[in-house]
């Protein structure tokens, strides 16, 4: 596989989230990007999977596809495995891993498949098998076809590499990324999250205004693999993309710890010249001088019965605050429960999908600016 030969690159999202993260890409200038379930589908050679590493907020993870063939027993699966060209993606002297799924083929025991392939590669190419490996081979079987690919990624992209305080539930960077963007957030105005826990929403936002690659701080998969350019690479990442921001971004939290948090990783984001925390209950939250902009925030959801009767007081109280003094901001409130967002008493837009979220499924309640 040559690095400028085109294939299929598969960018995950979580469902529900799809139609957004095709938004960013496409406005990223990728090449047929379209939405799939769990994801967004691109075309393109290695640079375009550093690049959708470094430059998308949105992707939890970036698949390079590097063969696809019909398989019907195990027995073709393992011939078939042998022929895929191994040594121009897998590099011999580094070890690998090999992870399965099967759907709705004769194909079903995805541990027997895995370890086929995986036999495959060590015995055509010479890499060593470990299951703690860095660099895993993803293989799909799905309808009776096997599609390979290789995670470019490694760590999760949520780990942007600067968070390292968090708080309990936090949201994942690429989900509050996805989340602004449905929003229409764009960097161009000011932003507030008035419940900002660890300062996931403000953080995301400071980097969107500074134009700042979220990868520019951490390791990637793909720096391991026998495609790997370095020195295309270091010239990718020395492209300056930052920006005078134009806007500063702002959060508060009635949790002195929880401001203390979101500073700290402002400052490891380098972001501290932007984004401002101080500690504020929601009855205290009042608009940031300046023009009118996004109120975002993921308040407590409750999960057990009766939460919901002790958190409606809050939510209450949330929407008198913003009705009462955010004229003409947005809001984007993240609620697991529509009754509890209905408690604010704003005025919501029909939600989008429920996504899936630290074992509950939430939704985006936005409004227009507020009257």
């Amino acid at each position: 596989m040559t690095q400028d030969k085109d294939f299929e690159i598969f960018l995950a999202a979580a469902p529900g989230l799809e139609p957004a993260l095709l938004a960013e890409v496409r406005g990223k200038g990728f090449k047929q990007p379209r939405a799939v379930p769990g994801g967004v589908t691109l075309r393109g050679g290695w640079p375009e999977v550093w690049r959708a590493n470094l430059w998308v907020r949105g992707a939890g993870r970036v698949l390079a596809r590097i063969d696809s063939f019909r398989a019907v027993h195990l027995a073709q699966l393992d011939s078939r495995a042998r022929r895929v060209a191994w040594a121009g993606v897998l590099r011999p002297d580094l070890p690998f891993r090999v992870e399965a799924s099967c759907a709705s083929s004769r194909i079903y025991h995805s541990g027997a498949a895995a370890e086929r392939i995986e036999r495959a590669i060590r015995e055509t190419l010479g890499a060593p098998h470990s299951p703690d490996a860095e660099i895993v081979v993803r293989a799909r079987i799905e309808n009776d076809v096997c599609t390979i690919s290789v995670d470019s990624s490694g760590e999760p992209l949520h780990k942007r590499g600067y968070k390292e305080a968090v708080n309990a539930a936090p949201m994942r960077e690429t989900m509050a990324s996805l989340f602004l963007q449905e929003c229409g957030y764009d960097g161009t105005e000011p932003l507030l999250d008035p419940m900002c826990g660890s300062g996931t929403f403000v953080i995301e936002a400071a980097e969107i205004t500074a134009r700042l690659n979220p990868g520019r701080a951490r390791h990637f998969a793909f720096e391991k693999l026998a495609t790997f350019d370095a020195e295309a690479w270091q010239r990718m990442r020395e492209v300056k993309s930052r920006r005078v921001p134009a806007a500063r971004v702002f959060g508060s939290d009635r949790d002195a710890g929880a401001v203390a948090m979101s500073i700290a990783n402002a400052e490891r984001a380098g972001v501290s010249d932007i984004a401002g925390f101080r500690q504020a209950a929601i009855s205290e939250v009042v608009p940031p001088d300046g023009p009118p902009g996004l109120v975002i925030l993921n308040p407590p959801y409750g999960t057990r019965i009766g939460d919901r009767t002790t958190l409606s007081p809050l939510y209450r109280a949330l929407g008198q605050v913003l009705r009462g003094r955010f004229a003409g901001w947005r809001v984007g409130l993240v609620a697991s429960e529509p009754r509890l967002a209905h408690a604010t008493g704003l005025p919501f837009l029909p939600p989008g999908p429920p996504v899936p979220h630290g074992g509950l499924r939430v939704s985006l309640f936005r409004t227009e600016a507020l009257p």
